[in-house]
């Protein structure tokens, strides 16, 4: 089968109040329908440009604004509802920081025109969430495996998608798609995510998809600088890019970044690749693990 996927290229822009933002998030998904997306991912952390409606002293505090995040935590999730709704369409919203038993978590809700159908929380955290924000990794660790009438998704944000661990899980349990919504400051970090989808569409004979945020947010100490620009990949095999590449947008561009993917195309390659990546990651699972693989070392 296949579907029509928006992933966007988003900046972190300021707002007067929440419903400024509204009219601006409808606008964006507006766009995202007219072009025929059916599934809509947004960036990680691109929620942070709600602070903006907030006043000068808690934007500067990114302690504090996030505590005050929690007071519009529902009508967030609200917005992104009723526009689903509305619109007969999947959005992974931007994920939001949610604090929980005196935890943050970073997490990306899902929404179909059934309303909130789930959520994911990020697993990994960077030196700077860990460190400096407080942002504390999932607790219980629980991956959500999405299923539409298409196919089987999951989410890893960001960091999450450079480890092969919760890919690897995802896909095993029917998972073709991975999402990696991100958030990154240079071209190194936005490397990374991207080096990690094309590596875990690899292992997995899936397809993968980076949103990532675009463009300065000086008055926001959180996200003040951001370098992006999102991707489709899938593995190098029958019937798919020699080199794994679906396409890429220019960096830094605003916008969405569209592609429709064929789902028949991932059967194939699982059933009859050049390879099975797929089939011995399970393999590897279910037997390396049982094994005791011993480490020589040899003088040279």
């Amino acid at each position: 089968m296949k579907v029509t996927f928006a992933a966007a290229q988003y900046p972190i822009s300021q707002h007067q109040s929440f419903d400024d933002w509204e009219i601006h998030t409808e606008k964006w998904v507006q766009d995202a329908v007219r072009q025929h997306a059916q599934v809509l991912l947004f960036p990680e952390y691109a929620s942070m440009e709600l602070v903006s409606t907030f006043s000068k002293e808690i934007q500067a505090d990114i302690h504090q604004q996030v505590l005050e995040l929690q007071k519009i935590k529902d009508n967030f999730c609200n917005t992104f509802k009723k526009l689903a709704q509305k619109y007969q369409v999947i959005i992974v919203a931007p994920s939001f920081p949610v604090l929980e038993k005196r935890k943050v978590f970073n997490r990306a809700f899902v929404f179909s025109p059934k309303g909130l159908v789930g959520f994911q929380d990020k697993f990994f955290m960077t030196r700077f969430e860990k460190e400096e924000w407080g942002i504390a990794c999932a607790n219980p660790k629980v991956l959500c495996l999405f299923e539409a009438e298409w196919g089987s998704f999951g989410i890893q944000i960001c960091y999450d998608v450079e480890f092969a661990i919760g890919s690897k899980l995802l896909c095993a349990a029917g998972a073709s798609l991975i999402l990696a919504p991100s958030c990154t400051e240079t071209i190194r970090g936005a490397t990374r995510v991207h080096i990690g989808a094309r590596a875990r569409a690899l292992e997995n004979q899936a397809y993968t998809i980076v949103s990532q945020t675009v463009g300065n947010a000086q008055w926001s100490p959180a996200v003040d600088i951001n370098y992006g620009f999102s991707g489709f990949y899938a593995t190098p095999d029958k019937g798919m890019p020699e080199e794994g590449i679906i396409s890429t947008k220019t960096p830094q561009e605003e916008g969405w970044h569209l592609e429709t993917l064929d789902f028949a195309l991932i059967e194939e390659v699982r059933k009859d690749g050049q390879v099975f990546n797929h089939r011995d990651q399970l393999r590897w699972q279910a037997f390396f693990y049982q094994e005791t693989i011993q480490i020589l070392r040899r003088i040279v």
